[in-house]
């Protein structure tokens, strides 16, 4: 018989009292989710502050309830586009690889890492092929680099001050201020690149998909090996990218609109 696995009784304090309100519309006063949930009271108001003051709770006065905050509604929400936009997102890799004859693929920001969510491999012998779930720092890989330089200013700074980068390959960036001068390229540009900084052999070009209020939500990009790289071959996966991105937009925002 497989072992329960142990319990953490803070984080079960706070799952059921973000189930109880959940099922309760009008809020609960701080006794009756005392009584309910069988939690000290001295327990429950540290509990509640906490959750208060990261917006997961909302307090009201006057009625003096807790009912569920904006933080939490908000997080649901962004669960439920990151799932939608996997789905809008794979006929919009398999056309990109369709036209530029080269893998490409859906990533998205874990951290300090991207995470590649799905995905189309191109048919040529010769290919980059694009493992699902495949993380990889954000440093190192067009993508990455794209969504840092797509970043709120204060987030970005944050993260190139604990910027700790590994020797991946040959060519892998490791100075903060040639990091930073891509960065600043790519926001200009609109477009980031890697030239066999996380796979020897393969260069990635990258874009960024955002959601109808301007912020990105992920980032489209292409990985080719670098006997294909050319001029031209990178000026028409560029534009494939780009159009990818624009239908990509207006599918996610259609989705969220309906």
């Amino acid at each position: 018989m497989k072992p329960s696995p142990p319990v953490v009784k803070s984080a079960d304090r706070v799952l059921d009292l973000l189930e109880l309100l959940a099922r309760k519309a009008h809020g609960l006063t701080h006794a009756e989710l005392s009584s309910a949930l069988e939690i000290p009271k001295s327990s429950l108001t540290q509990l509640l502050g906490n959750l208060e003051a990261r917006r997961y709770l909302r307090f009201a006065p006057g009625p003096n309830v807790y009912t569920l905050g904006p933080a939490l509604l908000d997080l649901v929400g962004r669960g439920r586009v990151a799932v939608g936009l996997v789905e809008l997102a794979q006929p919009i890799a398999e056309r990109i690889t369709k036209q530029t004859g080269e893998s490409s693929s859906l990533n998205l920001l874990r951290g300090d890492q991207v995470q590649r969510v799905c995905g189309a491999n191109a048919s040529q012998p010769l290919q980059f092929s694009m493992t699902i779930g495949e993380l990889a720092p954000l440093y190192a890989v067009s993508s990455g680099k794209m969504l840092l330089a797509t970043m709120p200013d204060d987030q970005r700074e944050a993260y190139l001050k604990r910027f700790r980068p590994m020797k991946i390959t040959a060519r892998t960036i490791v100075s903060p201020t040639a990091l930073r001068r891509q960065l600043r390229e790519a926001a200009s540009e609109g477009v980031a690149y890697s030239f066999e900084e996380f796979t020897p052999g393969i260069v990635g070009i990258a874009v960024a998909v955002r959601d109808e209020g301007g912020e990105v939500v992920g980032a489209l990009n292409v990985a080719m090996p670098t006997v294909r790289d050319s001029p031209g071959h990178r000026r028409a996966i560029v534009a494939a990218l780009r159009d990818g991105a624009r239908r990509l937009e207006a599918d996610l925002h259609r989705a969220r609109a309906g």
